[in-house]
């Protein structure tokens, strides 16, 4: 079998509806199984059926658990970042944005088992950073509704001639092949990042992965990965469309991976603030987009007025 008709058979098997739904049902029940699993595990070490030196409070706060599930609920979304990237490219990075939204999301269950709850509130690292994700969640759900909203807004495309649909096919063939490249890569770094994790818990002084940065487990790198697959389809879509509007559109959204991938270089109110700023960029370039493709829809409405007469 060449590389092209395993692409392929990768694409239509592993990116179908059929695997998505399957897909989904699966880790729906991993999620669950885990969120009992780590209760459990919480009971033991409190109890001191299990001997822990210096456990993590991720490990010993029963609220804290609810952090696992979270962590497996985002597996999914980042395989439906890649199932959407072939289908469009504004629903896929919309798919980016809920996933750093349960990020912080899930953050904050983790963190909720650090909180001090004093009146020495804003003097505590820890419950700033709970303070600041509070808020950068709200903000996000609604940037994440906004882009969304801004996604149906033009109903009535510009009419494309023979050679657009053409090219329009190639790319999203291009598409296909990067989707059904990403999983391969996605799914050994998942599988590293594990490992370097597990390490780093079993023998704290090697270097590996610690509880410090959990929440940058995998997601470092496969934000680091998509940047280049963007970087990819923006060339891409040169063959497909020179429009201003649309270039200037999909560089915006690397752009905006780029600002989430520095945000896991940085913490506290920088981190948040990355995040914030990049989900807001990506909205306020979907929104001149679509101005500006109402515009030609009306230039394009007014030239077939002018024809008919």
């Amino acid at each position: 079998m060449s590389l092209k008709e395993k692409v392929k058979t990768l694409s239509s098997g592993f990116l179908s509806e059929e695997f998505k739904d399957k897909f989904e049902k699966i880790i729906l029940s991993v999620a669950i199984i885990s969120f009992l699993i780590h209760l459990l595990f919480s009971a033991c070490i409190h109890f001191q059926f299990i001997a822990f030196e210096n456990p993590s409070n991720l490990l010993t706060n029963p609220i804290a658990a609810i952090y696992t599930p979270f962590s497996f609920i985002l597996v999914y979304e980042v395989y439906l970042s890649i199932y959407f990237l072939p289908k469009s490219f504004s629903n896929y990075i919309s798919k980016q944005y809920e996933i750093i939204a349960l990020i912080i999301i899930r953050r904050m269950f983790k963190d909720f088992s650090d909180l001090s709850l004093t009146t020495d509130w804003f003097n505590n690292s820890g419950d700033l950073q709970f303070t600041f994700d509070l808020v950068a969640s709200l903000l996000l759900f609604f940037l994440i509704y906004t882009f969304q909203k801004q996604l149906r807004a033009i109903k009535n495309p510009i009419k494309k001639d023979k050679s657009d649909s053409s090219n329009l096919g190639k790319f999203i063939v291009s598409k296909k092949w990067i989707a059904a490249l990403l999983l391969p890569i996605l799914f050994l770094i998942a599988i590293y990042s594990f490992l370097d994790w597990g390490f780093g818990v079993i023998w704290p002084g090697s270097g590996h992965v610690s509880f410090k940065n959990i929440n940058n487990i995998f997601f470092e790198q496969f934000f680091s990965i998509l940047i280049i697959a963007e970087v990819l389809i923006l060339l891409f879509s040169f063959f497909n469309t020179d429009k201003f509007h649309v270039v200037i559109r999909n560089s915006g959204f690397v752009i905006s991976t780029i600002l989430i991938r520095i945000s896991f270089s940085v913490s506290g109110i920088m981190n948040t603030l990355l995040i914030v700023s990049a989900v807001l960029f990506g909205v306020l370039m979907i929104m001149l987009h679509n101005k500006f493709e109402k515009l030609l829809l009306t230039d394009d409405k007014t030239t077939q007025d002018t024809q008919q007469k």
